[in-house]
């Protein structure tokens, strides 16, 4: 099996010159770094001792952002890695003013640049975040005797039964991981069918919170523009979702005249695709990067930036998440659901089942079905005691968190 699965991933790299030319056009990778994926790094290994983080993508990334600070602070610590495979992570954490934090793009998953990336970085402990499986790379690590830690682990049920199919392959994959810590009892059960590996539950690591005040602050006077409106949020927007809440808008500036409606694409090279639909609701667009100075008689205010989404949760007391019209599965509502603002998700939130079980017991989310549902549903003031409970549950999950991990770091480094 593993066999069949490095030729499919050798044949995709003879492809590869194609896909990354694409990629580019699209403005979907990075025309100078893309050769991090081929484990050609771009950044130096200081030497001493390296930790990894790897996470797929921006949520992922967001979610250690609590962690990383932490280590950072540790001088036994030379450097800390952080790997991914999106242009938007990097873009996110680029915002971070690390010192000793340092990102390149996770390489394909190919024996050679497996083994190329771990013969060059040399880590002693590898942290992969959520669903990051990688056959080669896992293999690779257990030769080296590196400890592989599966952090905030989450395995649906769908992802699980294709893993069963193949329960030979799977185990040995899954075996060698040293020990698993899941997001939600869902994956812990589900973990305990397929590994044989150390599993302890400690909570939603997505639950913590990151405290930087100039990535959650807007600029004053923009802020200032938008205190004269009334304004609402939709974050991570897929597409056709960003004409289901234009149209919301319509409905709710029958009752608001002066209301803005801000959009946050989940992929902001959508952004003039997005504009042309939206426009053909003789509705006013206006983008976050051209930094207008007034905000009169606009009606959507389209965030194309990286790493900024915070700054508008805060801003606003209502907040769309999409992926949930569409079936996407949903996308994270902790981040606006702890400052207080009121949670609105189409049907579809199969990915954050537990946050939203959560969030209704809160009473602070609800399902709409229809443009004109999410209009009436929309309110204009927090609920700060939301984001005091959710804070809580976060500060006790990070540390757990950090206790389990300096536990099995400080282990790797006096081994040196």
């Amino acid at each position: 099996m593993f066999f069949i699965y490095q030729v499919i991933v050798s044949l995709l790299i003879l492809l590869s010159p194609i896909i990354i030319i694409l990629r580019i056009f699209k403005h979907k990778e990075d025309k100078k770094r893309f050769i991090e994926k081929f484990s050609f790094p771009t950044k130096k290994n200081k030497g001493g001792n390296l930790i990894w983080f790897h996470g797929a993508s921006v949520g992922e990334i967001l979610s250690i952002v609590p962690l990383i600070k932490n280590y950072e602070k540790k001088k036994s610590i030379k450097q800390i890695l952080i790997t991914s495979s999106t242009l938007s992570s990097s873009k996110v954490l680029s915002k971070y003013n690390f010192k000793k934090t340092i990102h390149q793009f996770y390489p394909i998953d190919h024996i050679y640049f497996s083994r190329k990336f771990l013969n060059y970085w040399k880590p002693k402990i590898a942290i992969f975040v959520e669903s990051e499986i990688w056959p080669c790379m896992y293999k690779e690590i257990n030769k080296k005797n590196i400890p592989l830690i599966l952090l905030n682990a989450r395995l649906t049920k769908k992802t699980f039964q294709k893993w069963i199919k193949i329960k030979f392959f799977s185990k040995k994959i899954f075996d060698k991981i040293k020990v698993i810590f899941p997001q939600n009892n869902e994956t812990k059960y589900f973990f305990k069918k397929i590994s044989r590996s150390k599993i302890k539950f400690l909570g939603n690591l997505k639950f913590s919170e990151i405290q930087d005040k100039k990535l959650i602050e807007l600029n004053k006077k923009l802020k200032i523009e938008f205190k004269k409106n009334k304004i609402w949020i939709a974050s991570s927007t897929h597409k056709s979702e960003e004409i289901f809440c234009a149209k919301a808008h319509l409905e709710l500036k029958k009752k608001f005249k002066n209301l803005i409606t801000v959009i946050i694409p989940r992929h902001i090279h959508r952004t003039q695709g997005i504009i042309n639909d939206i426009q053909k609701l003789n509705l006013k667009v206006v983008l976050h990067s051209d930094k207008i100075k007034t905000l009169q008689n606009v009606d959507i205010y389209l965030v194309d930036t990286f790493g900024e989404t915070k700054k508008f949760h805060n801003l606003g007391s209502s907040v769309f998440l999409g992926g949930s019209i569409i079936n996407r599965g949903g996308q994270n509502p902790l981040e606006a659901a702890r400052t207080g603002s009121k949670i609105l998700h189409g049907p579809y939130t199969g990915n954050f089942k537990d946050i939203y079980n959560l969030l209704k017991k809160f009473k602070t989310s609800k399902k709409i079905n229809s443009y004109s549902e999410l209009a009436s549903s929309i309110v204009f003031k927090k609920n700060n005691n939301i984001g005091s409970k959710i804070k809580k549950i976060g500060e006790k999950i990070l540390k757990e968190t950090i206790k389990e991990l300096d536990f099995l770091i400080k282990n790797e480094i006096k081994k040196t």
